[in-house]
């Protein structure tokens, strides 16, 4: 394995024992939304399953014997991307199925297709993006890496949406996925090889791959790229993440382009989780302000209002302003020799403009969500497997992985037992293609140019749903 990959394994990110909800956001929010999907009794069936789970078989497994510095202590003067993590740290599900995690909030692409104005669909395609990291608040703990050849898939009919992803590369490793609207309204695809960096105290991920959706009934194509992500305090301290970075979404067809700038969370944490951008058209003329936060909820405004409030805001600021200095807060946060980074203190919650339209609230997560992993609720149903679907699934799906199957059920032991077999497969089989010089087959995706980037990606070849898989390779 080469550094790069062998670092995806060890520090992709690492859960805690004091998730405790201490951001209070979700909390609040929790309390004044419902699901979606549960304003029905009855949910349509999906590979079969007549409703979906609300919990995981087995509570977390706790994480307080374990510790990130007390395997590194033992490493100094080693290679740290040759570190391997117990499986303590991961989450039982496959990078793969938090990739389909995007799909939570579909129904912005079904709303942006049906909106007859350029600008509104821009608005619902944001959203779109914004909505797709949003799961990943509070969930530290790592997914399991993907084996080559793994697959995964999707059908959620009272979603409107199938999806398919499967492992392409493992040196690097790439994810492929391709969704399509079963009433043929948008198709969404990309892949997804993270960059990552350890900087001592923190891992950051940068989701490197192209990201594209296509309103079909509108001829339009927009790309973007996610923001990158963060890991803090991965040694010592308490773990909290953010994400950060400028995501550009273009629409293909008029130009227009919206920029979201995801803030880091700064000195005192006031920008922490915020997103601020605007829409523009091709000359570069700002048509619409957007603002909230990636983890709550996101509005927008046009422009001539949100200067006069911004305008009036300094002013009413500015004496307070006048009277700050650096108090206690900055010099314990700038202290030499701090090893860890403060958790921010939560800001009060989004401050909405008067004149602003909601574009977009993250659905309430289940109240045992904290002993979950603090999966979502549509995260929770992800690696559910009723009798039957076996006969129905690809031998390679991310279901019959077993060792994410034990750790769900709360067999530790089975499951480290079962990734390492498994790992240990991988490579005798990469062994033996080496002897053979015989090189790896993709099944369901090929490489190819994102066909309006024109910069490298895997398309999707099709077929999958026609369900023959008599030539899937045996990796479990």
């Amino acid at each position: 394995m080469n550094g790069e990959e062998e670092f995806f394994d060890a520090v992709t990110g690492f859960d805690s024992d004091n998730s405790t909800g201490e951001f209070s956001e979700a909390n609040k929010i929790s309390r004044m939304i419902d699901l979606d999907t549960s304003k029905s009794g009855e949910r349509p069936q999906e590979n079969g399953i007549q409703k979906h789970r609300t919990a995981l078989p087995a509570p977390m497994f706790t994480r307080s014997d374990f510790s990130v510095w007390s395997i590194l202590k033992k490493c100094i003067g080693l290679e740290l991307s040759k570190i391997t993590m117990p499986i303590a740290f991961n989450e039982p599900l496959s990078f793969l199925q938090r990739i389909t995690e995007y799909m939570e909030h579909v129904y912005l692409i079904h709303k942006a297709s049906n909106q007859p104005q350029t600008l509104e669909r821009m608005q619902s395609v944001a959203a779109f993006a914004v909505s797709a990291v949003a799961s990943q608040w509070e969930r530290t703990g790592k997914p399991f890496n993907p084996l080559l050849g793994e697959t995964y898939e999707l059908i959620r009919e009272d979603l409107g949406f199938r999806f398919i992803s499967e492992q392409v590369s493992h040196h690097p490793p790439v994810s492929a996925f391709y969704s399509e609207g079963l009433n043929q309204d948008f198709m969404f695809h990309g892949s997804i090889y993270p960059k990552l960096k350890f900087w001592g105290k923190s891992v950051e991920a940068e989701p490197r791959g192209t990201i594209t959706l296509e309103l079909l009934k509108h001829n339009e194509a927009y790309t973007w790229t996610n923001p990158t992500c963060c890991v803090h305090n991965v040694i010592l301290g308490q773990l909290w993440i953010e994400q950060y970075g400028v995501v550009e979404i273009l629409n293909h067809r008029t130009g227009d382009k919206c920029v979201l700038h995801f803030k880091p969370c700064g000195l005192f944490g006031k920008e922490l989780h915020r997103v601020e951008g605007y829409i523009q058209d091709k000359n570069r003329k700002k048509l619409f302000i957007i603002y909230g936060k990636w983890t709550e909820c996101l509005w927008g405004i046009d422009p001539v209002s949100y200067e006069s409030f911004k305008k009036h805001e300094r002013r009413s600021e500015h004496p307070r302003k006048a009277k700050m200095d650096d108090g206690p807060e900055k010099a314990n946060s700038d202290m030499p020799g701090d090893t860890t980074d403060n958790v921010p203190v939560t800001q009060e919650t989004v401050q909405v403009i008067p004149g602003s339209k909601l574009l977009w609230r993250i659905n309430s997560r289940p109240p045992n969500s904290a002993q979950m992993y603090n999966f979502t609720s549509f995260t929770v149903s992800l690696n559910e497997l009723e009798s039957g679907m076996e006969k129905t699934l690809p031998p390679t799906d991310c279901r019959l992985r077993p060792d994410i199957r034990g750790m769900e059920n709360g067999n530790m032991d089975l499951a480290s037992q079962e990734k390492e077999r498994l790992e240990e497969k991988q490579r005798e089989a990469r062994k033996e293609r080496a002897k053979e010089e015989s090189e790896w087959r993709t099944r369901w995706f090929y490489p190819g140019n994102n066909p309006y980037t024109g910069t490298p990606d895997w398309l999707y070849a099709g077929d999958y749903f026609e369900r023959n898989f008599s030539d899937c390779p045996d990796i479990y």
